[in-house]
């Protein structure tokens, strides 16, 4: 218990910068998700020719690679310096943002197309027919599938590691290699494991009290 005491307040830093790419991420890349989603619906060909490429970016290459990329490379490329934790997160919610907008994207197709036309007979203008309509029963068709990336998420943001940012899993491995015992990924473990416990009874909560879509 000693150890523990000595080695807990370097790891509940970490946990601190964790909890705050994971919170901004969140934050940023759901309803960024949600515009792209409606942007791939766009009838204009250039902008889906975009939209489309920056998902398949996002998705067909490593998060890690793309931490890296906009971190060193956008400052080698004299393009733009951010700083490390302003490029986690910017990175964060470009990635998840593509990966949320496509499961938004199979929800809007779930959709009837029928409730479209009724909208419109009813007056409802393309704004009111997607936030009055369809936005509700997207939300609660693809909660499961967002309740996933979110606990993906929570563990993706050990990744920030690779530019040197004190997240969790960085200040466990610094005391592994300083103190020479696995203590330290014990208790870094647990964390991870209570955090995702806790966003899949939350998720789950949630769930729940969007039934009244049906």
């Amino acid at each position: 218990m000693g150890y523990i005491n000595q080695v807990l307040p370097s790891l509940l830093e970490g946990l601190k910068m964790t909890l705050g790419v994971f919170v901004l991420t969140l934050v940023g890349s759901l309803p960024l998700g949600v515009i792209v989603a409606i942007l791939q619906k766009s009838p204009l060909k250039i902008l889906r020719w975009i939209i489309d490429t920056y998902i398949t970016i996002m998705r067909g290459t490593p998060l890690l690679l793309q931490i890296v990329f906009v971190y060193y490379g956008l400052s080698l490329a004299n393009l733009i310096t951010l700083p490390r934790f302003e490029a986690a997160v910017f990175t964060f919610i470009l990635n998840y943002a593509a990966y949320f907008a496509e499961i938004f994207r199979g929800g809007m197709q779930a959709v009837p197309a029928g409730q479209y036309a009724g909208a419109k007979v009813l007056g409802f203008s393309r704004l009111q027919t997607m936030w009055y309509i369809t936005l509700p029963q997207v939300v609660k068709t693809v909660m499961p599938s967002v309740g996933n990336e979110v606990i993906n998420l929570v563990k993706d943001t050990s990744l920030v590691y690779v530019i040197g940012l004190g997240d969790l899993m960085r200040a466990g491995n610094i005391a592994v290699s300083r103190d020479v015992t696995l203590i330290p990924y014990l208790l870094v473990g647990a964390m991870y494991l209570g955090l995702t416990i806790i966003l899949t009874i939350a998720m789950r909560y949630i769930e729940k009290r969007l039934n009244y879509y049906r």
